[in-house]
């Protein structure tokens, strides 16, 4: 007799033993095995609890463990096996023309309830707002779904993120609030000749440095490497955006922008620019605050 209990453990420790990474939408073997079960299952991802004693059927086992050895055997982000990932409970779309969705930006949209992180950065009138890389647009969504007054720009350069992007808009219902445009950083922005500047801007680029790129696990390989590559010190697309950005920028706007885990390079390549750290699960140097007065110091 085998409950779902033992065939999350038994998950569990076959993931830990083949040695894959984790860290797109879970921190560790027994949250992986989870939501490989429960989904294989049809069960809510949330039920752990409610089923742990549930007795499965063999062909039950069987059809969790074929997916368990897919994990295993290919390496791709669990993500991609279930079509699906979370975000601050949110739902969204996913496969492999989209990174898995993680941004810490998105703990600080969630957030947003009067008391958040972001609401006393936000003037009191801020109706426009940009989500840069949006990637499969849980950012654009999440913005939308926090600030109802608000409407959303989403760019993205690769038009198969943007593809991604619109079934994340429509399953959500928010079509008549966020707009998609395709096109590389600011041109995107741009082509559309809207002279407004925005109120807000949301930006997780692709920052990771060349030396991590090259160390980076399979899970992270295995996403499209447009998403993630930063150049050499990681800044290659950050640059042109900070170059671009007063124009782009309400008076009393800020743009959120995640670098992760480079913030050294950060600092060498804007020796001079003032930043605010903002506090999110991963400490308080891997998403930055940029107020439009700031900009000053770039020249």
């Amino acid at each position: 007799m085998t409950t779902l209990a033992d065939t999350v453990r038994a998950a569990a420790a076959r993931l830990q033993a083949a040695g894959v990474a984790f860290g797109h939408g879970t921190a560790s073997a027994v949250d992986e095995a989870a939501w490989l079960v429960l989904w294989r299952l049809g069960l809510p991802l949330d039920a752990l609890d409610e089923h742990a004693a549930r007795v499965l059927a063999a062909d039950e086992v069987a059809a969790v463990d074929a997916l368990v050895q897919q994990r295993i055997a290919t390496r791709r982000p669990a993500a991609y096996l279930t079509g699906e990932a979370w975000l601050q409970g949110v739902p969204f779309t996913v496969d492999e023309r989209v990174i898995v969705p993680r941004s810490l930006i998105a703990e600080l949209v969630a957030d947003a309830d009067g008391s958040g992180a972001l609401d006393a950065w936000l003037a009191a009138d801020t109706r426009r707002v940009l989500d840069l890389c949006t990637g499969g647009g849980s950012l654009a969504i999440l913005a939308a779904m926090a600030w109802p007054e608000v409407d959303v720009l989403a760019t993205d350069l690769s038009a198969d993120a943007l593809a991604v992007a619109a079934l994340n808009v429509q399953r959500h219902g928010l079509a008549h609030r966020i707009r998609l445009a395709q096109g590389d950083g600011w041109a995107a922005v741009d082509a559309l000749g809207e002279p407004e500047p925005f109120d807000l801007i949301l930006c997780n680029p692709p920052y990771v440095n060349a030396r991590s790129m090259a160390a980076l696990p399979a899970e992270y390989r295995a996403e499209p490497r447009l998403a993630l590559a930063g150049g050499s010190d990681g800044m290659d697309f950050i640059r042109p955006l900070l170059a671009g950005l007063a124009p782009h920028l309400a008076r009393d706007g800020v743009l959120v922008l995640e670098i992760g885990h480079e913030i050294e390079h950060f600092h060498r390549a804007f020796p001079r620019l003032p930043i605010v750290g903002l506090p999110t699960s991963a400490g308080d140097e891997q998403v930055l605050l940029i107020e439009a007065a700031a900009l000053r110091f770039l020249a």
